[in-house]
């Protein structure tokens, strides 16, 4: 593997991290979005509180990390990338600083009014936020984005495959968040907000299915050369994806918030394992995406290879990754784990 393979993969697990945390992270703001009215929605919207809290602000390391990376390793493909896609970059990045105002206001402003507008505009932009970056991600997997940039600034992302994309990335969150909302409302000791979001976690796997299928035949239609290569090279990753999604599916059937239908009575599956799969799901497509399109950072005028910063710049970034590794990911994992074990202290 080359400097450059090395610094690409770097930068695909940087993406595979932001896309389980921060997809879930923004799900949770689309089933905040459509709880219903303050009666109604009441007790999902303090579970998705509680659970967004200790994590909200941590998941957007991630998208940092991507940057960073990007500007500092493939010059060339960021500054492609930020001449052509400024319009949904910069919505994607609105609906960031709108959500998180959104999201710490809503508790702590006065007045009835005041909160509800912030709690509309925290719901609304974790649905835009994530739908832009789809639509920007859709554009480069499209071959959108010319090598020397300054690319159209609307056709470049107003297709059908950059649309379609973004509507997987908000079903795709929204799964997310649905499966790890199933556990976090079993821990609680609340069925029924179980049996909530086990409906809706089977009610997102059916649409991010339907956006996936479709996807695939306008990937056929407009990026031929990623297509050619999901079904060739990628086709085991497509196919552990489906397995993940398929089995994801049996365990809610089976789930905590549904019984077996011939036996009424029986006890309900373990929701540990529904993580994993939903996890496993995920990470098959966006890995599936990365072999699909190498060796390509912008399919097919800009290789990985013609992208690369110089060695020396490459090595650091590997320097600052392990860094990282060791000081990041064991904080993240400890913050993740207390939050996981309701040994933060709580909101008041």
């Amino acid at each position: 593997m080359s400097k450059a393979d090395a610094a690409a993969a770097i930068l695909w697990v940087g993406a595979t991290f932001y896309a389980l945390f921060g997809g879930a992270d923004f799900g949770g703001g689309f089933w905040d979005l459509i709880a219903g009215d303050a009666a109604k929605g009441e007790r999902p919207r303090a579970l998705i509180q509680r659970s967004l809290t200790p994590v909200w602000e941590a998941n957007h390391v991630w998208l940092i990390f991507i940057l960073v990376v990007l500007w500092t390793a493939f010059p060339p493909a960021f500054s492609a990338i930020f001449t052509t896609l400024y319009v949904p970059i910069a919505l994607a990045a609105l609906g960031i600083v709108l959500r998180g105002s959104g999201f710490a206001f809503r508790k702590s402003i006065e007045g009835l009014a005041a909160r509800r507008a912030a709690g509309a505009t925290f719901a609304l932009s974790s649905v835009l936020t994530p739908f832009f970056m789809g639509a920007a991600v859709g554009a480069i997997a499209s071959g959108n984005v010319p090598a020397g940039g300054n690319g159209d600034a609307f056709s470049s992302w107003l297709q059908p495959l950059p649309l379609l994309t973004g509507a997987m990335f908000v079903a795709t969150g929204a799964y997310l968040s649905a499966v790890f909302l199933v556990g976090d409302a079993r821990r609680a000791g609340e069925g029924d907000l179980e049996r909530y979001f086990v409906r809706r976690a089977l009610a997102a796997a059916a649409v991010a299915g339907a956006a996936a299928a479709a996807g695939l035949l306008e990937l056929h239609a407009e990026a031929r050369y990623v297509f050619d290569r999901l079904i060739d090279q990628g086709l085991p990753l497509v196919i552990a994806s489906a397995l993940c999604g398929l089995a994801l599916l049996a365990l809610l059937f089976r789930s905590p918030g549904r019984r077996y239908a011939s036996t009424g009575g029986s006890r309900p599956v373990n929701p540990r394992l529904m993580r994993p799969l939903a996890a496993g799901a995920v990470v098959s497509v966006i890995w599936g995406w990365g072999v699909a399109q190498f060796p390509y950072l912008l399919p097919t005028s800009l290789r990985i290879d013609q992208a690369a910063a110089p060695d020396p710049t490459l090595v650091t970034v590997f320097v600052v990754f392990g860094v990282a590794a060791v000081l990041v990911l064991p904080s993240l994992g400890l913050l993740y784990t207390l939050s996981q074990r309701d040994l933060l202290e709580a909101e008041h």
